[in-house]
């Protein structure tokens, strides 16, 4: 299935390939200069990595890795198919449209994560990579939990996921340490 940070990642990859050729930009209609923005700031991600002792690996084909990575980030732009058109946001209920310049379009998925929206005629989604709704759940337990599951078929069951979040809560209000500074934080241990 095609998804638009892959499509991203494969001409990272591409470019590499031929060198970081400045040519090989203007064959393929890219601007080198953006390519090179790329390319700083994946240096400075390793450099990050290695200050922080993690391990750097490939993804290699498994490009569900790299979506699940993306999930973790993006965990707040996420929505899902809406029956009658377009999508949802699941934290604020927003109506969203996959953008046609996307590779989505026309292929649409359940459970979406984006990089930002575009308001045109319509809100559109920008950067759009198609997820599984667990992912939600594991990357942001105190955001999203498992709707009840009464009277649903075993495969709704497994997509159904809720926000545990108050829109009218602050942008940072998930985080931890503003749920331990409100008094909203948990009695558990962390490993």
């Amino acid at each position: 299935m095609h998804q638009d940070h892959i499509t991203l990642l494969n001409v990272y990859n591409g470019w590499k390939a031929s060198g970081f050729s400045t040519p090989w930009c203007f064959e393929n209609f890219i601007q080198p200069r953006n390519m090179q923005r790329v390319k700083d700031v994946r240096q400075q991600l390793l450099q990050l990595m290695a200050r922080h002792k993690h391990n750097l690996t490939s993804c290699g084909r498994n490009t569900q890795k790299v979506r699940q990575a993306l999930c973790s980030g993006f965990f707040r732009n996420s929505a899902r198919k809406d029956p009658s058109e377009g999508y949802k946001t699941l934290v604020e209920g927003t109506p969203v449209f996959l953008h046609p310049s996307s590779a989505l379009f026309g292929k649409p998925s359940e459970h979406v994560i984006y990089q930002s929206l575009v308001e045109t005629t319509k809100e559109y989604m920008h950067c759009v990579s198609a997820i599984e709704p667990k992912w939600l759940v594991e990357a942001a337990p105190t955001f999203f939990k498992v709707a009840p599951t009464d009277r649903l078929s075993q495969r709704k069951r497994a997509e159904r996921i809720q926000p545990l979040h108050n829109k009218f809560a602050g942008e940072d209000d998930w985080r931890l340490s503003a749920q331990k500074r409100q008094g909203r934080g948990g009695g558990g241990t962390w490993g």
